[in-house]
């Protein structure tokens, strides 16, 4: 079955891209129960950002000590130095969507191999977010942890693989200016004695076409398949996305 476009109507008027991106990494972790060898287990991890909360408790406990230190100083509270900041804005926390589904290896301490990021519109949205993300990746890479990256997004149009790809300082060919800005993805970097090695495997996404198979690295030669048309079709239709 094809792609299908959950940002735009028809699509968006009967159902949420959310409801995919919610969806999808359990189906994959199913998918995957059956393909991983022994030792090796996959879990979900979905956080579609948060509320920021005040703890009252600390706040209450941080304003009774500057209340005692004052008291020991005879009532007076004891004046602090303070140089004026060079950025002051008003600004939210960074707080990060994450669709993706982790897999450990259990026999080492559950040690993170491989890592599948389902990409948001959130993602993608402002310059700090994109960056966020693809440093987030680059990090995971030079831990050893394979990473595959998801993007159906079909409202914004960047590619952040490309992006991953030319911060790491090695672009990869197929993905010049009019990169495409639905793709599927599998990078990890071999780490060796060196020469470390960089690979990747990249494929080219459209609305109305299947979606590809991509290799899942647990190990240096160890890889398994990651059906994304299986999964992606599986998911549609337990949610009932037509």
């Amino acid at each position: 079955m094809p792609l299908r476009d959950h940002f735009r109507p028809p699509l968006s008027n009967t159902s949420s891209w959310e409801e995919l991106h919610g969806g999808w990494p359990m189906v994959i972790v199913q998918q995957l129960r059956n393909l991983l060898p022994p030792g090796y287990v996959a879990g979900p991890k979905v956080h579609s950002g948060s509320e920021v909360e005040i703890d009252v408790a600390t706040f209450e406990k941080d304003r009774d000590l500057f209340s005692a230190a004052s008291q020991a100083n005879g009532g007076v509270a004891t004046a602090v130095w303070l140089a004026a900041p060079v950025v002051r804005v008003e600004t939210g926390l960074p707080d990060d969507d994450e669709y993706e589904v982790r897999v450990y290896d259990a026999s080492r301490g559950r040690r993170l191999v491989a890592a599948i990021e389902i990409v948001s519109p959130a993602n993608k949205d402002r310059p700090e977010k994109r960056n966020a993300f693809v440093g987030k990746c680059a990090a995971l890479m030079r831990k050893g942890v394979a990473v595959s990256i998801i993007d159906l997004v079909t409202t914004r149009q960047f590619n952040l693989y490309a992006d991953l790809m030319a911060f790491v300082g090695h672009p990869d060919p197929t993905m010049k200016a009019d990169s495409p800005h639905l793709y599927a993805t599998t990078c990890r970097w071999l780490l060796r004695e060196p020469p470390a090695v960089l690979e990747s495997w990249s494929h080219a996404l459209a609305v109305a076409e299947p979606l590809p198979r991509l290799p899942l690295w647990l190990a240096e030669a160890l890889v398994i398949p990651l059906d994304l048309e299986q999964s992606y079709e599986q998911a549609c239709r337990d949610l009932w996305i037509a």
